[in-house]
Protein backbone atom coordinates (compact mmCIF):
# COMPACT_ATOMS: atom_id res chain seq x y z
CA UNK A 1 0.00 0.00 0.00
CA UNK A 2 1.38 3.38 -1.01
CA UNK A 3 2.18 5.68 1.90
CA UNK A 4 0.05 8.85 2.01
CA UNK A 5 2.16 11.91 1.27
CA UNK A 6 2.26 14.70 3.83
CA UNK A 7 2.59 18.47 3.52
CA UNK A 8 3.30 21.48 5.69
CA UNK A 9 2.53 25.12 4.88
CA UNK A 10 4.20 27.93 6.84
CA UNK A 11 2.75 31.43 6.48
CA UNK A 12 4.31 34.75 7.40
CA UNK A 13 2.77 38.20 7.16
CA UNK A 14 -0.61 39.42 6.06
CA UNK A 15 -4.08 37.96 5.84
CA UNK A 16 -3.74 37.80 2.08
CA UNK A 17 -0.85 35.37 2.56
CA UNK A 18 -2.99 33.40 5.01
CA UNK A 19 -5.74 33.13 2.42
CA UNK A 20 -3.34 31.91 -0.28
CA UNK A 21 -1.71 29.37 2.04
CA UNK A 22 -5.12 27.96 2.90
CA UNK A 23 -5.85 27.55 -0.81
CA UNK A 24 -2.62 25.52 -1.18
CA UNK A 25 -3.62 23.29 1.74
CA UNK A 26 -7.08 22.71 0.26
CA UNK A 27 -5.60 21.87 -3.17
CA UNK A 28 -3.13 19.39 -1.67
CA UNK A 29 -5.82 17.65 0.37
CA UNK A 30 -7.87 17.16 -2.78
CA UNK A 31 -4.78 15.55 -4.33
CA UNK A 32 -4.62 13.05 -1.48
CA UNK A 33 -2.00 14.71 0.70
CA UNK A 34 -2.50 15.06 4.46
CA UNK A 35 -1.19 17.76 6.76
CA UNK A 36 1.86 16.73 8.74
CA UNK A 37 1.28 15.95 12.41
CA UNK A 38 3.56 16.24 15.43
CA UNK A 39 6.50 13.87 15.05
CA UNK A 40 5.91 13.19 11.34
CA UNK A 41 7.97 14.45 8.43
CA UNK A 42 6.56 16.27 5.42
CA UNK A 43 7.18 15.31 1.80
CA UNK A 44 6.33 18.81 0.55
CA UNK A 45 6.82 22.08 2.44
CA UNK A 46 5.55 25.47 1.28
CA UNK A 47 6.77 28.73 2.82
CA UNK A 48 4.70 31.85 2.04
CA UNK A 49 7.13 34.65 2.92
CA UNK A 50 6.80 38.30 3.92
CA UNK A 51 9.18 41.21 3.33
CA UNK A 52 7.37 44.15 4.88
CA UNK A 53 10.17 44.59 7.46
CA UNK A 54 13.72 43.33 8.03
CA UNK A 55 12.30 41.22 10.86
CA UNK A 56 9.88 39.58 8.40
CA UNK A 57 12.80 38.79 6.06
CA UNK A 58 14.72 37.19 8.91
CA UNK A 59 11.71 35.18 10.09
CA UNK A 60 11.10 33.90 6.55
CA UNK A 61 14.67 32.64 6.18
CA UNK A 62 14.56 31.14 9.69
CA UNK A 63 11.40 29.18 8.88
CA UNK A 64 12.95 27.75 5.70
CA UNK A 65 16.04 26.56 7.59
CA UNK A 66 13.89 25.05 10.36
CA UNK A 67 11.79 23.14 7.83
CA UNK A 68 14.88 21.79 6.12
CA UNK A 69 16.28 20.51 9.43
CA UNK A 70 12.98 19.02 10.62
CA UNK A 71 12.06 17.45 7.26
CA UNK A 72 15.23 16.08 5.65
CA UNK A 73 14.56 15.10 2.07
CA UNK A 74 11.39 17.17 1.78
CA UNK A 75 10.82 19.34 -1.27
CA UNK A 76 10.65 22.97 -0.12
CA UNK A 77 8.79 25.49 -2.28
CA UNK A 78 9.08 29.18 -1.40
CA UNK A 79 6.78 31.98 -2.52
CA UNK A 80 5.52 35.34 -1.23
CA UNK A 81 6.95 38.83 -1.10
CA UNK A 82 10.51 37.97 -0.05
CA UNK A 83 10.60 35.38 -2.85
CA UNK A 84 9.56 38.15 -5.25
CA UNK A 85 12.00 40.74 -3.92
CA UNK A 86 15.08 38.57 -3.43
CA UNK A 87 14.73 35.10 -4.99
CA UNK A 88 18.53 34.76 -5.17
CA UNK A 89 18.66 34.88 -1.36
CA UNK A 90 16.32 31.91 -1.07
CA UNK A 91 17.19 29.57 -3.92
CA UNK A 92 20.44 28.50 -2.24
CA UNK A 93 18.99 27.92 1.21
CA UNK A 94 19.05 24.25 2.28
CA UNK A 95 16.23 22.16 0.85
CA UNK A 96 14.76 24.85 -1.41
CA UNK A 97 13.80 23.28 -4.71
CA UNK A 98 11.57 25.95 -6.21
CA UNK A 99 11.01 29.70 -5.75
CA UNK A 100 7.68 30.93 -7.13
CA UNK A 101 7.05 34.62 -7.85
CA UNK A 102 3.92 36.41 -6.65
CA UNK A 103 2.54 36.66 -10.17
CA UNK A 104 2.59 32.86 -10.35
CA UNK A 105 1.31 32.28 -6.81
CA UNK A 106 -1.99 30.78 -7.87
CA UNK A 107 -0.09 28.29 -10.07
CA UNK A 108 2.27 27.19 -7.30
CA UNK A 109 0.83 23.68 -6.89
CA UNK A 110 0.79 23.26 -10.67
CA UNK A 111 4.50 24.20 -10.78
CA UNK A 112 5.40 21.98 -7.81
CA UNK A 113 3.40 18.98 -9.08
CA UNK A 114 3.40 19.32 -12.90
CA UNK A 115 2.18 15.76 -13.51
CA UNK A 116 -0.98 16.15 -11.41
CA UNK A 117 -4.40 17.47 -12.40
CA UNK A 118 -4.63 20.42 -10.00
CA UNK A 119 -7.93 21.52 -8.36
CA UNK A 120 -9.06 25.13 -8.55
CA UNK A 121 -7.25 27.75 -6.42
CA UNK A 122 -9.87 28.66 -3.81
CA UNK A 123 -10.47 28.08 -0.12
CA UNK A 124 -13.02 25.67 1.32
CA UNK A 125 -12.12 26.13 4.98
CA UNK A 126 -9.81 28.20 7.15
CA UNK A 127 -7.85 26.00 9.54
CA UNK A 128 -7.11 27.21 13.06
CA UNK A 129 -9.51 30.13 12.52
CA UNK A 130 -13.21 30.58 13.02
CA UNK A 131 -13.01 33.78 10.95
CA UNK A 132 -12.51 33.00 7.27
CA UNK A 133 -10.37 35.59 5.45
CA UNK A 134 -11.47 35.96 1.83
CA UNK A 135 -9.08 37.70 -0.55
CA UNK A 136 -11.06 40.00 -2.82
CA UNK A 137 -8.20 42.14 -4.18
CA UNK A 138 -4.42 41.98 -4.62
CA UNK A 139 -1.67 44.49 -5.38
CA UNK A 140 -1.45 48.22 -4.69
CA UNK A 141 -1.21 51.46 -6.69
CA UNK A 142 -0.38 53.78 -3.79
CA UNK A 143 3.44 53.61 -3.59
CA UNK A 144 3.76 54.85 -0.02
CA UNK A 145 7.37 55.88 0.45
CA UNK A 146 8.11 53.26 3.14
CA UNK A 147 6.43 50.32 1.45
CA UNK A 148 7.90 47.63 -0.81
CA UNK A 149 4.55 45.91 -1.42
CA UNK A 150 3.61 47.57 -4.78
CA UNK A 151 6.95 46.36 -6.14
CA UNK A 152 6.53 42.77 -5.00
CA UNK A 153 2.73 42.38 -5.31
CA UNK A 154 2.20 44.45 -8.45
CA UNK A 155 -0.60 46.83 -9.38
CA UNK A 156 -4.09 46.55 -7.95
CA UNK A 157 -6.37 43.89 -9.39
CA UNK A 158 -9.68 42.54 -8.10
CA UNK A 159 -11.56 39.27 -8.21
CA UNK A 160 -14.96 39.07 -9.88
CA UNK A 161 -17.99 39.56 -7.64
CA UNK A 162 -19.64 36.22 -8.47
CA UNK A 163 -16.40 34.32 -7.88
CA UNK A 164 -16.14 35.85 -4.39
CA UNK A 165 -19.78 35.14 -3.59
CA UNK A 166 -19.43 31.49 -4.68
CA UNK A 167 -16.42 31.08 -2.41
CA UNK A 168 -18.20 32.64 0.58
CA UNK A 169 -21.24 30.42 -0.03
CA UNK A 170 -18.94 27.40 0.15
CA UNK A 171 -17.42 28.62 3.42
CA UNK A 172 -20.89 29.10 4.91
CA UNK A 173 -21.84 25.56 3.82
CA UNK A 174 -18.72 24.33 5.60
CA UNK A 175 -19.86 25.92 8.85
CA UNK A 176 -18.11 29.29 8.92
CA UNK A 177 -20.11 31.96 10.70
CA UNK A 178 -17.77 34.95 10.21
CA UNK A 179 -16.12 36.20 7.00
CA UNK A 180 -13.46 38.92 6.76
CA UNK A 181 -13.06 40.60 3.37
CA UNK A 182 -9.37 41.27 2.88
CA UNK A 183 -6.82 42.39 0.31
CA UNK A 184 -3.57 44.28 -0.05
CA UNK A 185 -5.46 47.55 -0.62
CA UNK A 186 -9.12 46.64 -0.34
CA UNK A 187 -10.29 50.20 -1.01
CA UNK A 188 -9.21 49.71 -4.64
CA UNK A 189 -11.72 46.89 -5.15
CA UNK A 190 -13.58 47.24 -8.45
CA UNK A 191 -15.06 43.79 -9.05
CA UNK A 192 -12.71 43.07 -11.99
CA UNK A 193 -15.02 44.49 -14.68
CA UNK A 194 -14.64 43.33 -18.25
CA UNK A 195 -14.63 45.87 -21.07
CA UNK A 196 -17.95 47.66 -21.13
CA UNK A 197 -18.96 46.49 -17.65
CA UNK A 198 -19.49 48.85 -14.74
CA UNK A 199 -17.02 48.50 -11.83
CA UNK A 200 -18.39 47.01 -8.62
CA UNK A 201 -17.61 49.24 -5.65
CA UNK A 202 -16.57 47.84 -2.28
CA UNK A 203 -19.90 48.95 -0.77
CA UNK A 204 -21.73 46.78 -3.33
CA UNK A 205 -19.54 43.81 -2.46
CA UNK A 206 -20.23 44.27 1.25
CA UNK A 207 -23.98 44.39 0.63
CA UNK A 208 -23.86 41.32 -1.63
CA UNK A 209 -21.90 39.22 0.87
CA UNK A 210 -24.02 40.49 3.77
CA UNK A 211 -27.14 39.22 2.00
CA UNK A 212 -25.91 35.61 1.78
CA UNK A 213 -28.07 33.14 3.70
CA UNK A 214 -26.42 31.62 6.78
CA UNK A 215 -23.75 34.26 7.35
CA UNK A 216 -23.62 35.53 10.95
CA UNK A 217 -20.83 38.12 10.84
CA UNK A 218 -19.04 40.16 8.19
CA UNK A 219 -15.97 42.36 8.64
CA UNK A 220 -14.00 44.67 6.34
CA UNK A 221 -10.26 44.44 6.91
CA UNK A 222 -7.63 47.18 6.72
CA UNK A 223 -8.94 50.15 4.77
CA UNK A 224 -7.61 53.70 4.44
CA UNK A 225 -9.80 56.42 6.02
CA UNK A 226 -10.30 58.33 2.76
CA UNK A 227 -11.79 55.18 1.21
CA UNK A 228 -14.65 54.97 3.74
CA UNK A 229 -17.12 56.98 1.67
CA UNK A 230 -20.80 57.47 2.53
CA UNK A 231 -21.84 54.39 0.53
CA UNK A 232 -19.40 52.09 2.32
CA UNK A 233 -20.26 53.60 5.70
CA UNK A 234 -23.94 52.96 4.99
CA UNK A 235 -23.27 49.36 3.91
CA UNK A 236 -21.35 48.66 7.13
CA UNK A 237 -23.65 50.54 9.50
CA UNK A 238 -26.91 49.19 8.10
CA UNK A 239 -25.97 45.64 7.14
CA UNK A 240 -27.77 42.82 8.91
CA UNK A 241 -24.54 40.90 9.65
CA UNK A 242 -21.83 43.59 9.38
CA UNK A 243 -19.84 44.12 12.57
CA UNK A 244 -19.69 47.57 14.24
CA UNK A 245 -15.90 47.54 14.05
CA UNK A 246 -13.42 48.31 11.24
CA UNK A 247 -9.64 48.25 10.85
CA UNK A 248 -8.85 51.76 9.55
CA UNK A 249 -5.17 52.42 8.84
CA UNK A 250 -3.58 55.45 10.56
CA UNK A 251 0.24 54.93 10.31
CA UNK A 252 0.88 58.39 11.83
CA UNK A 253 -1.12 61.13 13.49
CA UNK A 254 1.18 63.82 12.07
CA UNK A 255 0.27 65.51 8.79
CA UNK A 256 3.96 66.20 8.19
CA UNK A 257 4.81 62.51 8.48
CA UNK A 258 1.75 61.40 6.50
CA UNK A 259 2.83 63.64 3.62
CA UNK A 260 6.38 62.25 3.73
CA UNK A 261 4.88 58.76 3.73
CA UNK A 262 2.84 59.67 0.61
CA UNK A 263 -0.38 58.73 2.36
CA UNK A 264 -3.49 60.08 0.63
CA UNK A 265 -5.24 61.45 3.71
CA UNK A 266 -4.65 63.81 6.65
CA UNK A 267 -5.21 63.40 10.38
CA UNK A 268 -8.37 65.49 9.92
CA UNK A 269 -9.74 63.03 7.33
CA UNK A 270 -8.97 60.13 9.67
CA UNK A 271 -10.86 61.77 12.54
CA UNK A 272 -13.77 62.70 10.24
CA UNK A 273 -14.07 59.03 9.23
CA UNK A 274 -14.16 57.95 12.87
CA UNK A 275 -16.68 60.65 13.74
CA UNK A 276 -18.92 59.73 10.78
CA UNK A 277 -19.22 56.13 11.93
CA UNK A 278 -19.54 56.97 15.62
CA UNK A 279 -22.14 59.66 14.96
CA UNK A 280 -24.34 56.94 13.49
CA UNK A 281 -23.35 54.34 16.10
CA UNK A 282 -21.58 55.64 19.25
CA UNK A 283 -20.32 52.17 20.24
CA UNK A 284 -18.50 51.64 16.92
CA UNK A 285 -14.93 50.43 17.53
CA UNK A 286 -11.71 50.71 15.54
CA UNK A 287 -8.42 48.88 15.19
CA UNK A 288 -5.45 50.33 13.33
CA UNK A 289 -1.80 50.15 12.16
CA UNK A 290 0.83 52.66 13.32
CA UNK A 291 4.47 53.04 12.23
CA UNK A 292 6.88 54.36 14.87
CA UNK A 293 10.16 56.07 14.02
CA UNK A 294 9.60 57.05 10.38
CA UNK A 295 12.61 59.11 9.11
CA UNK A 296 12.36 62.68 10.39
CA UNK A 297 9.62 61.89 12.93
CA UNK A 298 10.03 64.54 15.63
CA UNK A 299 8.83 64.29 19.20
CA UNK A 300 5.97 66.62 18.23
CA UNK A 301 5.05 64.32 15.32
CA UNK A 302 5.01 61.33 17.65
CA UNK A 303 2.85 63.20 20.16
CA UNK A 304 0.40 63.94 17.33
CA UNK A 305 0.01 60.18 16.95
CA UNK A 306 -0.57 59.71 20.67
CA UNK A 307 -3.14 62.52 20.52
CA UNK A 308 -5.10 60.69 17.81
CA UNK A 309 -4.97 57.55 19.93
CA UNK A 310 -6.42 59.52 22.86
CA UNK A 311 -9.25 60.79 20.66
CA UNK A 312 -10.17 57.45 19.03
CA UNK A 313 -9.30 54.90 21.77
CA UNK A 314 -8.64 51.89 19.56
CA UNK A 315 -9.69 48.37 20.48
CA UNK A 316 -6.31 47.18 19.19
CA UNK A 317 -3.21 48.83 17.69
CA UNK A 318 -0.77 46.96 15.46
CA UNK A 319 2.52 48.79 15.97
CA UNK A 320 5.43 48.54 13.51
CA UNK A 321 8.86 50.10 14.12
CA UNK A 322 10.01 51.69 10.85
CA UNK A 323 12.20 49.33 8.84
CA UNK A 324 14.31 50.43 5.86
CA UNK A 325 13.22 48.69 2.64
CA UNK A 326 15.57 48.98 -0.32
CA UNK A 327 14.00 50.39 -3.52
CA UNK A 328 11.60 52.59 -1.52
CA UNK A 329 11.90 56.40 -1.43
CA UNK A 330 12.00 56.51 2.36
CA UNK A 331 15.16 54.38 2.34
CA UNK A 332 16.92 57.47 0.90
CA UNK A 333 15.43 59.93 3.38
CA UNK A 334 17.82 61.66 5.82
CA UNK A 335 17.25 62.04 9.56
CA UNK A 336 16.81 58.36 10.39
CA UNK A 337 15.57 57.90 13.96
CA UNK A 338 18.09 56.23 16.33
CA UNK A 339 17.06 52.69 17.40
CA UNK A 340 16.97 53.65 21.08
CA UNK A 341 14.48 56.47 20.31
CA UNK A 342 12.32 54.11 18.26
CA UNK A 343 12.36 51.60 21.11
CA UNK A 344 11.37 54.26 23.66
CA UNK A 345 8.50 55.53 21.48
CA UNK A 346 7.39 51.99 20.77
CA UNK A 347 7.05 51.26 24.50
CA UNK A 348 5.16 54.50 25.16
CA UNK A 349 2.75 53.80 22.32
CA UNK A 350 2.14 50.19 23.36
CA UNK A 351 1.47 51.20 26.98
CA UNK A 352 -1.08 53.79 25.84
CA UNK A 353 -2.69 51.33 23.42
CA UNK A 354 -3.09 48.76 26.22
CA UNK A 355 -4.57 51.41 28.52
CA UNK A 356 -7.10 52.50 25.89
CA UNK A 357 -8.09 48.92 25.06
CA UNK A 358 -8.62 48.18 28.76
CA UNK A 359 -10.73 51.31 29.25
CA UNK A 360 -12.79 50.49 26.15
CA UNK A 361 -13.48 46.96 27.35
CA UNK A 362 -14.42 48.29 30.81
CA UNK A 363 -17.42 50.05 29.28
CA UNK A 364 -18.88 46.66 28.36
CA UNK A 365 -18.72 45.06 31.81
CA UNK A 366 -22.25 44.13 32.85
CA UNK A 367 -23.46 43.81 29.25
CA UNK A 368 -24.51 40.69 27.38
CA UNK A 369 -22.76 40.16 24.03
CA UNK A 370 -22.58 37.38 21.47
CA UNK A 371 -19.08 35.89 21.35
CA UNK A 372 -17.64 33.80 18.53
CA UNK A 373 -15.17 31.42 20.15
CA UNK A 374 -11.92 30.85 18.33
CA UNK A 375 -10.26 27.98 20.14
CA UNK A 376 -11.20 24.82 21.93
CA UNK A 377 -8.66 25.14 24.72
CA UNK A 378 -11.61 24.66 27.03
CA UNK A 379 -11.12 20.94 26.59
CA UNK A 380 -7.54 21.29 27.90
CA UNK A 381 -7.31 24.04 30.49
CA UNK A 382 -10.91 24.96 31.17
CA UNK A 383 -10.76 28.29 29.27
CA UNK A 384 -12.29 29.34 25.96
CA UNK A 385 -11.58 32.62 24.20
CA UNK A 386 -13.20 34.60 21.42
CA UNK A 387 -14.32 38.02 20.24
CA UNK A 388 -17.48 40.08 20.37
CA UNK A 389 -18.80 41.78 17.24
CA UNK A 390 -16.91 44.90 18.43
CA UNK A 391 -13.68 42.85 18.27
CA UNK A 392 -13.24 42.80 22.03
CA UNK A 393 -11.42 39.78 23.49
CA UNK A 394 -13.43 37.61 25.88
CA UNK A 395 -12.35 34.64 28.01
CA UNK A 396 -14.87 32.22 29.57
CA UNK A 397 -14.23 29.40 32.02
CA UNK A 398 -15.81 26.41 30.33
CA UNK A 399 -14.93 22.89 29.21
CA UNK A 400 -17.94 22.60 26.94
CA UNK A 401 -17.39 25.52 24.55
CA UNK A 402 -15.92 24.53 21.19
CA UNK A 403 -14.25 26.54 18.43
CA UNK A 404 -16.82 28.21 16.17
CA UNK A 405 -19.51 28.31 18.85
CA UNK A 406 -21.42 31.60 18.79
CA UNK A 407 -22.82 32.07 22.30
CA UNK A 408 -24.44 34.92 24.22
CA UNK A 409 -22.17 35.74 27.15
CA UNK A 410 -22.55 37.99 30.17
CA UNK A 411 -19.41 40.13 30.62
CA UNK A 412 -18.68 40.13 34.35
CA UNK A 413 -15.13 41.49 34.71
CA UNK A 414 -12.25 43.11 32.83
CA UNK A 415 -8.63 41.98 33.00
CA UNK A 416 -5.48 43.41 31.32
CA UNK A 417 -5.75 40.94 28.42
CA UNK A 418 -9.50 40.41 27.97
CA UNK A 419 -13.00 40.66 29.30
CA UNK A 420 -14.13 37.83 31.56
CA UNK A 421 -17.49 36.34 30.74
CA UNK A 422 -19.89 33.64 31.83
CA UNK A 423 -22.45 31.66 29.90
CA UNK A 424 -25.97 32.96 30.42
CA UNK A 425 -27.87 30.18 32.16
Amino acid sequence: MQKQKKFKVVTLGCRTNQYESQAYADQLRQLGYSQVEEGDQADLCIVNTCTVTESADSSSRHQIRNLSRANPGARIVVTGCLAERAPEELVNLPGVELVVSNKDKEKLINLALPDEEIPEFEIQQFEAHTRAFVKVQDGCNSFCTYCIIPYVRGRSRSRRLEEILDEVRGLIRNGYKEVVLTGINIGDFDGAPSEGEKPVRLAELVRAVDALEGLKRLRVSSIDPDEVDDELADAILNGKNTCPSVHVVLQSGSNVVLKRMNRKYTREIFLETVEKLRAARPDFTFTTDIIVGFPGESERDFEDTLEIMDKVRFAKVHMFPYSVRKRTRAALYPNKIPPEVIQERKQRLLRLAEQHAFELRQMYVGQKRWVLFENDEGNKNGLASGHTDHFLSVVVESKEIQANDLIEIELIDNQPEALIGKIIS
